[in-house]
């Protein structure tokens, strides 16, 4: 590199058969160093060395591509690097939601708010992670979530699967002045902040306020129009410090699960069958449709349910391979499968445990004591899980209040889906026997023997009517025969008293004679949601 007289910089690449062109210039440059006033004859000399090592280095790098494309003829070039898929993975970072002990050699135990690597997406379920100390493992993918800045999943005071009752349970049961939670809103994308008060004396209860989040022109989130931010969790750190028109700071972040765990698609990946000697019976806590239903333990760390299935009640073979399909389907409101027990009579069906058991018995065990927000929001849980099965393409067939059981929260989950296919009690199956649901059953069913997710949600409206009745047999005093011809004459359930117009209309819509006619569960869900939002 040279620097001129006319602090321009020049830089010239040369080999030994432009060294000639070279001298030139240095020359000239060394003129221009002994005699500024000659200006013109340096100019002169100067545009001669230009244009000869112009002309010499042209020719060079012609000569130079020339070799360049008979060597490449020659010789290939080499193969691009192989790119490797599970490079790629490693760059997907998750947090732990929750604890998780490892249950096998294969599995690895996660601590919750850690980081791990995933390796692996074995399928929706099961991922493989690495932990900080180079550990690997399998581990339920509902337990992390992926570490970025704006994944809301990651921040403890966010509840994605929860109603505005339920929030509002949550809230008060912990009590405290400033405890709230952000949660997704009956607007599709949008999102509330619900928070909680004893500021107001008068309530014995307390005061909970619920604010929509909203985005201004320049996608600035705000509660209070005067403060903007670019993200949530930079609003919810200036409300915890501050109130600017909230009914109080934002103190006590609530999450919606606490101390309860998601319960995990099987025990591990593809372990469907399980062995009865890793099972501890505790106690009887019913009797179903297949025989006794008895909480116990998987290797004294999970608490079960394990439904005894009596002989010759179902076609076993064929449900063990549904089961195989079934423990795939994971939600928060559906009673999860964990598998299945094969080597002894009776088989075993081993499934999630849920506390406070059957939602019919619930209702009836506590008549009067359940508000309208508290039904409304268990109708909810139930569309949701549908609205799940129905995403899936698979069809219930019996969804009724006696099929659906309730946790230790309230939160109602959908169990015994897709069971009445392996039914063999003639007396069940056929609908001139008393044990057919034909009350629970859409005119095509009860006619054709035709299911599909429309029939569900003839079901479901029949359901909910069973939970604003606290618990009513429908068409109480009616036979089997009575319900059909009635139905076939367009006759429908009553509006409960409980059940307010608007409410009463959903469930109506779901009994229109033609299965087109009926809405789908997703529209059902947006619509009880913005139900249970403005009331």
């Amino acid at each position: 590199i040279f620097l001129f007289s006319d602090h321009t910089i020049q830089s010239v690449f040369c080999c030994c058969c432009c060294c000639c062109s070279m001298q030139k210039r240095i020359r000239a440059v060394k003129r221009t160093e002994l005699n500024l006033d000659n200006a013109g004859d340096l100019m002169a000399e100067y545009s001669v060395s230009q244009q000869q090592l112009s002309y010499v280095s042209t020719q060079k790098y012609r000569q130079c591509d020339t070799q360049f494309v008979q060597q490449s003829k020659r010789k290939p070039l080499p193969s691009l690097p192989q790119q490797f898929p599970d490079e790629c993975d490693e760059n997907i970072r998750v947090i732990a939601l929750y604890d998780f002990f490892a249950k096998g050699p294969s599995d690895l135990t996660l601590r919750k708010s850690e980081e791990y690597i995933i390796l692996e997406k074995y399928d929706p379920h099961w991922w493989k992670a690495r932990d900080q100390f180079g550990n690997e493992g399998l581990i339920p993918s509902n337990y992390v979530t992926e570490n970025k800045r704006n994944n809301l999943e990651a921040h403890e005071w966010y509840c994605k699967n929860i109603t505005r009752n339920q929030a509002e349970l949550l809230l008060r049961q912990e009590s405290k002045e400033g405890a709230f939670m952000i949660r997704d809103s009956s607007q599709k994308g949008a999102l509330t902040m619900s928070v909680y008060s004893q500021s107001d004396f008068r309530s014995l209860r307390g005061n909970i306020r619920h604010y929509q989040i909203k985005q201004n022109h320049s996608k600035q989130y705000y509660v209070a129009e005067k403060h903007l931010f670019p993200s949530i969790p930079e609003l919810i750190q200036y409300h915890q410090h501050n109130g600017a028109g909230l009914i109080t700071r934002l103190r006590h972040p609530i999450g919606s699960m606490g101390s309860c765990l998601p319960a995990t698609a099987g025990f591990s990946y593809e372990k469907w069958e399980i062995n009865s000697s890793e099972l501890t019976f505790m106690k009887e806590v019913g009797r179903g449709q297949f025989g006794v239903v008895q909480l116990g333990k998987w290797r004294a760390l999970v608490k079960v349910a394990i439904k005894a299935i009596n002989e010759g009640a179902m076609s076993e073979d064929d449900f063990i391979e549904e089961a195989k399909v079934m423990m795939k389907l994971s939600h928060p409101k559906l009673v999860q499968l964990y598998g299945v027990c094969i080597q002894h009579k009776p088989l075993y069906i081993v499934t999630e445990f849920v506390e406070n058991g059957c939602l019919l018995n619930y209702l009836r065990q506590r008549q009067g004591k359940l508000n309208n927000e508290m039904l409304l929001s268990m109708c909810q849980d139930v569309c949701e899980g549908m609205e799940y099965l129905e995403r899936n393409r698979f069809i219930h067939r019996d969804l009724a209040a006696r099929n659906c059981l309730v946790n230790a929260r309230n939160i109602v989950k959908i169990s015994d889906f897709g069971m009445t296919r392996y039914v063999l009690d003639d007396e069940y199956i056929s609908s001139s026997g008393a044990k057919f649901p034909v009350k629970w059953s859409s005119p095509e069913v009860f006619h054709f023997n035709k299911y599909s997710s429309k029939s569900d949600v003839w079901s479901f409206g029949v359901l909910m009517w069973e939970v604003f009745t606290e618990g009513k047999m429908p068409f109480e005093n009616k036979s089997n025969s009575e319900v059909v011809h009635e139905i076939s004459k367009g006759y429908r359930l009553y509006q409960p008293h409980l059940a307010s117009l608007t409410v009463y209309k959903v469930m109506y819509s779901c009994w229109h004679e033609k299965p087109a006619g009926r809405p789908a569960f997703a529209e059902l869900l947006q619509t009880l949601s913005v139900i249970a939002e403005t009331g």
